[in-house]
């Protein structure tokens, strides 16, 4: 098991940028709002030739019981647990707060190493508040700036004290053992971002897939802000769940805070294999579901659609019927997704959802043998040739598949910038049927075939 470390602080004081410089990279949200981080978010950490598991967490703040604020705190309690050391941070230029001393005090009880972390120590100003901090109890403040990275080799000597060692003496790496063979691949997780709408329910499935109250729900809209990363094990399978924030339209987005969250929903996406696009069972297949799905497969990502909230639905078996001629008719972009209906709160469905994405996923990664393509390709043609341009005939040559991840196709034609888009839809269309690709985006770019005497001159008469 890797070594854990937990950062933990008051709002407000630079927890997700520590967390994001220790990553390498800007998973965790920032902004000068307190409070932007709800559910905590792990991610691997490096310092040096430090490596570890570093969890980000919510504030420490307190709240009524049930509250959201309250709930963000027992997410913050299980990272705690979680953790094998704790890296407690205090805004060094707000010098010493009541917050601190008490959460302090809670860090203490916790039984566990603690770095104290002086953050925004740069200037004379955080100079005064880091000597403050010797008043917490907590030893030597590491003074930094996370923003800056500047004292970041302080908080080295601190964390390495506490670390084991990074590898055994003689131990040695063969380079066998950094290959992977096809069966290795093949039990890689897979990368599944849940998108949607607000309160479309994300977050809700994904906890009972995990049997857990790991991300935090309400039914206030927008709750889930950064996109959140969870390992899931289905029928021996693995998969890693992105929850992401809703997706509104881009009109109705006025907060800066939001579109850190809609940027940060969008990376998932592009960051997946397989999406689901989650939609209100009582209000689906609306204007924004339709703009979502069509981004799905502008990034080319396997889709599976997924009907929430199926539990509060009345004469259900006429409605399931009616589900595949909507999606059919609303998304033709996608025709045959896959169509699941659930209840992430009853847990209806979800043995459908997860096959479904298994299912969508060896799609996505599906290759067609190049006999077989050009005999569909011939007789394609056949049936109906393409249509004359200006007069002249289109000459369509072969096709091979360039790659899969989602389906790419090369089609070798006369002139590529003739060939209509409706004639293109049509391939498409019947590639989709004749191979058995329903959902996945198939990608066919035209290129035109050399001509093999263009170079040669004409003979003078």
């Amino acid at each position: 098991m890797p070594f854990t470390i937990a950062i933990i602080g008051r709002p407000n004081v630079g927890k997700s940028t520590l967390f994001n410089r220790l990553v390498g990279q800007k998973l965790a949200l920032v902004d000068d709002e307190p409070g932007v981080t709800r559910d905590r978010r792990e991610g691997n950490g490096r310092l040096g030739d430090l490596e570890f598991t570093v969890i980000d967490t919510a504030g420490l703040d307190e709240g009524a019981k049930g509250s959201l604020t309250a709930r963000m705190q027992e997410q913050t309690e299980t990272a705690i647990a979680l953790a094998d050391a704790l890296m407690f941070v205090i805004d060094a230029r707000a010098g010493l707060t009541p917050n601190d001393r008490a959460f302090a005090d809670f860090a203490r009880r916790a039984n566990k190493p603690v770095v104290l972390v002086a953050n925004k120590s740069e200037g004379r100003h955080g100079e005064v508040g880091a000597m403050e901090s010797y008043a917490l109890g907590l030893g030597d403040p590491v003074q930094i700036s996370a923003e800056h990275g500047e004292g970041l080799s302080d908080l080295y000597d601190s964390l390495r004290v506490l670390m084991p060692d990074p590898t055994e003496e003689g131990e040695e790496f063969d380079d066998d053992d950094i290959i992977e063979s096809d069966e290795d691949l093949a039990k890689r997780p897979i990368r599944v971002a849940i998108v949607g709408r607000p309160n479309a329910g994300k977050s809700t499935l994904i906890n009972h897939l995990l049997g857990e109250e790991r991300l935090l729900t309400s039914a206030e809209a927008g709750t889930t802000r950064d996109s959140i990363s969870v390992e899931v094990t289905w029928q021996g399978r693995d998969f890693r769940v992105f929850d992401t924030a809703g997706l509104r339209r881009r009109a109705r987005i006025d907060e800066k805070l939001e579109k850190l969250s809609v940027a940060d929903a969008l990376r998932a996406v592009r960051f997946a294999e397989v999406v689901v696009m989650m939609m209100d069972a009582q209000n689906r297949f609306e204007e924004q579901d339709l703009r979502i799905a069509d981004l799905i497969e502008r990034e080319g990502r396997a889709v599976v659609l997924a009907v929430n909230k199926w539990d509060l639905m009345e004469k259900k078996g006429s409605l399931i019927s009616a589900l595949r001629t909507d999606a059919d008719h609303w998304l033709p972009q996608i025709k045959g997704a896959p169509i699941v209906a659930v209840s992430g709160l009853m847990g209806e469905g979800i043995d459908r959802l997860m096959t479904a994405i298994e299912e969508a996923y060896a799609v996505w990664n599906k290759r067609v043998p190049t006999a077989a393509l050009n005999r569909w390709f011939e007789q394609a043609v056949d049936a109906n040739p393409p249509p004359a341009v200006s007069g002249r005939r289109l000459k369509l040559n072969y096709i091979t598949q360039a790659k899969a991840r989602p389906p790419s196709f090369i089609l070798f034609c006369s002139r590529a910038d003739a060939v209509p888009t409706s004639y293109l839809r049509y391939l498409t269309n019947s590639l989709r049927e004749a191979f058995d690709l329903p959902g996945t985006p198939v990608r066919i770019t035209l290129r035109e075939k050399d001509n093999p005497f263009a170079h040669k001159r004409k003979r003078p008469s």
